[in-house]
C-alpha cells in the first residue's frame, strides 16, 4: 500500500497516544506507522518537536527501521533544540556498538549530521572506532562522517588524527571503503587552507586498480582524486592515463567526463607527441557518445568539448558532422553546437559547414538564426580561401528582407572589410539598399562605419550620414561615436562634402552629450581639426589594427585553470570557480621534472597551485634566497624577481618563471617542515610550524 495515507496533519495528542500505547504490537508495526505519520507531518512543516520524549523512547526497539525515522526526527530538530540531540547520546553511544552493522553505521551518520558540541565530542571516539571496524560498510560511513565532521570543526578533525585514518583507509581491502576514503580526502584537501593533498604513482595504482570494483560513483570519486598525482618520472603520465582509458567506455556520463578530464591532465607531463596524438584519438569516440544521450547530458558534454578543443583541436577534428544541428535539439544545444562547429571548420571540411549555417540561417527561431549568420560572417574571417563564398551567402540572406537577417549580416560584414580591405567594396550598394531596416545599435555602428570607411567611393555618403544625424541626441553612444568618427572621416577625404556636417557633430559631441567617452572624442577630433589636418589625417585614417577569429579564444591561462575543472559548473559557465564559489581554492598545474616546456610559453598555460610556486623563502638574516634548478648553474643565491604573489596579481611571464625549476626547493621545504609527510625522504628532526603547508604525499 501506498504512504500516501500518511501524508495527512495529524493531531500532536493522538500521535502521542498511538506512540505510548500499551496494546499488544508485535513487530512493533503500529509504531511504525506512527512514526511514519510524524515524519510525513514533518516533512508537510508541521511541527512534531512537542513529541520528542516519546520518540526518543523508541530509540531503544532494536529494529532499523524504527531507529532510521528516529534519527531522521532527530536531525531534523537537533539545530533548534540541541537538548533533544543530548538526551539520546547514550542510545547512540550503545548503537555503535550494536551487533547490527547497519544500525553502528546508521548511529555514526546520524552523529555526524547532529551540529551540536557535546555530541560532537562524543562522536570522536566511536568514529575513530567505526573506521577500523570489521565490517566494510561501517568503515565507508565512518569515511563519509570525518569529511561532514570536518565542515563543523575543521581543527577538531586536523588534531584528532582522522586525516591519517582516512590515509589508512585507501588502501583498504574493500573498493567501496577506497571510493569514500578518497571522496573525503579530496573534499577536506578542496576546503582546508593548508591541507594539499598529493598522491605518489604507488597509491594512484592501487587506486585505480580498485575502479572495477567500485560503484559508477565511487569511480567518479577516484578519478576524480587522480587529479592530485603529479607524474615526476618520464612514462609515468603516459601509464597512468592508458589505465584510466578504459573508463571512457562507461555508460555514466559523469565517470567518462571525468575520465576525460583526467586524461587532459595527464597530458600535461607526457614527453612525447605521438602519446598525445594517441590520447587524443582515444578522446574522441566517448565525447561523440555523450551526443547521443539526452539533451542536458549533451549540453553539459559540448560544453566541455568546446574546452577541450580549443587546447587540443585535432581531437574530433574529423567528426564535425556529429556537430550538426537536428530539427528537434533545444535551442540550448543548437547553439553549443554552433559555436564548435566553427571552432572544428577548416579548409577540408568548410563547404559542408556553409551549407548547414546557410540552412540555419534560414530557420524560424531567431536567436539561432543570428547566430548562424554571424558565424557565416566569423567563418569569411577565419578561413581566406573561403571568403568568397560567404559574402556570397551573406548576400543572399540580405534579399530576403527579413530585419533582423539583414542587421546581422551587415555587421559581419564589417568585420569582412577591416579583414579583406579592398575586396569586396564592390557589395556596398547592396548595403546602402537596407539602410531603413536597421534599428539595432550594433548595426546602425557597423553601416556608419563603412560609410565613413568608404565615403570617398560612396557618391551620397555625406546624404547618408546627415539621415543617421536626424537622430544623432537620441542614439546610444555607441552609435553616437560611431557617427562622430564617421563624419570626421568624411570631412577629410571629402572636405566640401563633410564642411556642413562636422561643426554640428562637434558641437553636439562636446556641449550637448553626457557621456564623458564622447564628448573627449569630440575635443580631440576638434582641436586636431583646427591646428592640423594632415596630423588628424594620420590619427584617423590610421591602419586598423588585424582582426581574426584569434581574439574570441579564449585567455590561455583560463584555459588550462577550466580544463582541471572538466565536469563540474566551472566548465559550463566557462568561469574559474573562484569567480562564483566564496573561498573556492583555485587549481594549478604543479610543476615537474615531466611537465612539458611548452606549458610555459604564450598559447599554453602555466598554472600550478599557489603554495607550489613559493621558491622565495627568507633566511636567518631576512634576507631571500631562491633555489635554481635548470635556470643557473650557480647554487648561490639571489634576489627574486618577484615576492609570492596571488594567481590573479602575477603577470604570465612571472608565474612560468616561478615555476621553473622550483620543485627540487618544494620538495625540500615539504620534507623538512611538515610533520605529516608520509614518505621516508623527510628529515626526521625537523619542526613544524602551525601554519605550514601539510601536504599528504601518499
Amino acid at each position: 500500500m501506498s504512504d500516501a495515507k500518511f501524508f495527512q496533519r495529524g493531531k500532536i495528542q493522538e500521535l502521542r497516544l498511538e506512540l505510548n500505547s500499551d496494546k499488544k504490537d508485535r513487530n512493533h508495526t503500529r509504531k511504525k506507522a506512527t512514526l511514519k505519520k510524524i515524519v510525513a507531518n514533518m516533512t508537510m512543516g508541521n511541527d512534531m518537536s512537542s513529541l520528542y520524549p516519546d520518540v526518543i523512547a523508541c530509540m531503544a526497539i532494536p529494529v532499523l527501521e524504527v531507529k532510521k525515522m528516529v534519527y531522521l526526527f532527530l536531525i531534523n530538530y537537533a539545530k533548534s533544540k540541541p537538548e533533544m540531540a543530548l538526551d539520546a547520546i547514550n542510545t547512540f553511544r550503545r548503537d555503535v556498538e550494536d551487533p547490527n552493522p547497519l544500525i553502528r553505521a546508521l548511529a555514526i551518520r546520524t552523529m555526524g549530521y547532529i551540529h551540536v558540541d557535546k555530541v560532537t565530542a562524543c562522536l570522536i571516539q566511536p568514529l575513530r572506532h567505526c573506521m577500523r571496524d570489521q565490517d566494510p560498510y561501517v568503515r565507508k560511513t565512518a569515511a563519509v562522517c570525518v569529511a561532514k565532521l570536518f565542515m563543523q570543526d575543521r581543527h577538531l578533525v586536523e588534531n584528532a588524527g582522522f586525516i591519517d585514518l582516512l590515509r589508512d583507509m585507501l588502501v583498504d581491502s574493500n573498493p567501496s571503503v577506497v571510493a569514500n576514503a578518497v571522496a573525503a580526502l579530496t573534499e577536506i584537501s578542496e576546503r582546508s587552507d593548508h591541507i594539499q593533498l598529493k598522491l605518489n604513482m604507488s597509491i594512484a595504482s592501487k587506486l585505480v586498480t580498485a575502479l572495477n570494483e567500485c560503484s559508477e560513483w565511487g569511480q567518479t570519486y577516484i578519478l576524480e582524486s587522480l587529479m592530485f598525482v603529479v607524474p615526476q618520472e618520464p612514462g609515468d603520465a603516459e601509464m597512468l592515463a592508458e589505465r584510466i582509458a578504459p573508463r571512457l567506455q562507461h555508460a555514466n556520463s559523469a565517470v567518462v567526463l571525468t575520465a576525460v578530464k583526467v586524461i587532459v591532465y595527464l597530458m600535461n607531463y607526457m614527453s612525447k607527441d605521438e602519446d598525445i596524438s594517441n590520447m587524443c584519438k582515444k578522446l574522441s569516440p566517448p565525447l561523440v557518445t555523450l551526443l547521443s544521450s539526452g539533451p542536458e547530458v549533451q549540453y553539459v558534454g559540448l560544453r566541455n568539448i568546446l574546452l577541450v578543443i580549443q587546447k587540443h583541436p585535432e581531437i574530433l577534428k574529423n567528426d564535425i558532422k556529429i556537430f550538426f544541428c537536428k530539427y528537434n535539439d533545444p535551442i540550448y544545444v543548437k547553439m553549443a553546437k554552433l559555436e564548435i562547429m566553427f571552432r572544428l571548420a577548416s579548409e577540408h571540411n568548410v563547404e559542408q559547414v556553409l551549407s548547414e549555417l546557410k540552412e540555419y540561417a534560414t530557420e524560424v527561431d531567431v536567436d539561432f538564426v543570428r547566430k548562424a549568420v554571424r558565424s557565416i560572417g566569423r567563418l569569411a574571417v577565419k578561413i581566406e580561401s573561403t571568403a568568397q563564398r560567404c559574402v556570397e551567402a551573406l548576400l543572399e540572406l540580405i534579399q530576403t528582407k527579413v530585419n533582423y537577417v539583414v542587421q546581422e549580416s551587415i555587421v559581419v560584414i564589417k568585420d569582412i572589410f577591416r579583414k579583406y580591405p579592398n575586396q569586396y567594396e564592390s557589395i556596398i550598394g547592396v548595403l546602402c539598399e537596407n539602410l531603413d531596416n536597421l534599428d539595432e545599435p550594433e548595426a546602425k555602428a557597423a553601416m556608419i562605419w563603412i560609410i565613413g570607411q568608404y565615403a570617398d567611393r560612396i557618391e551620397n555618403s555625406d546624404e547618408l550620414l546627415d539621415d543617421f544625424l536626424y537622430t544623432f541626441m537620441e542614439e546610444t553612444v555607441e552609435v553616437q561615436l560611431a557617427l562622430l568618427t564617421a563624419t570626421v572621416k568624411l570631412f577629410i577625404k571629402r572636405p566640401t562634402a563633410g564642411q556642413d556636417l562636422v561643426p554640428k557633430v562637434l558641437k553636439w559631441a562636446t556641449e550637448e552629450v553626457d557621456n564623458p567617452d564622447l564628448r573627449d572624442r569630440g575635443y580631440i577630433y576638434w582641436r586636431l581639426l583646427s591646428t592640423d589636418v594632415a596630423a588628424a589625417k594620420v590619427v584617423v585614417l590610421s591602419e586598423k589594427p588585424h582582426i581574426s577569429t584569434e581574439t574570441d579564444n579564449m585567455d590561455p591561462v583560463l584555459l588550462e585553470e577550466l580544463l582541471l575543472h572538466i565536469a563540474s559548473l566551472s566548465a559550463i559557465y566557462h568561469k574559474a570557480p573562484t569567480t562564483f564559489i566564496p573561498h573556492c581554492k583555485p587549481r594549478f598545474l604543479i610543476p615537474s621534472p615531466a611537465l612539458r616546456r611548452q606549458n610555459y610559453g604564450y598559447g599554453r598555460g602555466t598554472l600550478m597551485h599557489q603554495d607550489s610556486f613559493s621558491s622565495v623563502h627568507s633566511n636567518s638574516n631576512g634576507e631571500h634566497t631562491h633555489k635554481d634548478d635548470d635556470l643557473s648553474n650557480s647554487s648561490s643565491t639571489r634576489e627574486p624577481q618577484h615576492q609570492r604573489l596571488s594567481y590573479h596579481e602575477q603577470s604570465f611571464d612571472q608565474i612560468a618563471e616561478a615555476s621553473i625549476g622550483n620543485q627540487e626547493y618544494y620538495d625540500q621545504r615539504i620534507n623538512t617542515e611538515n610533520p605529516y609527510r608520509t614518505d621516508t625522504t623527510g628529515t626526521a628532526n625537523s619542526k613544524s610550524t602551525a601554519g605550514d603547508l601539510m601536504s599528504f604525499d601518499l
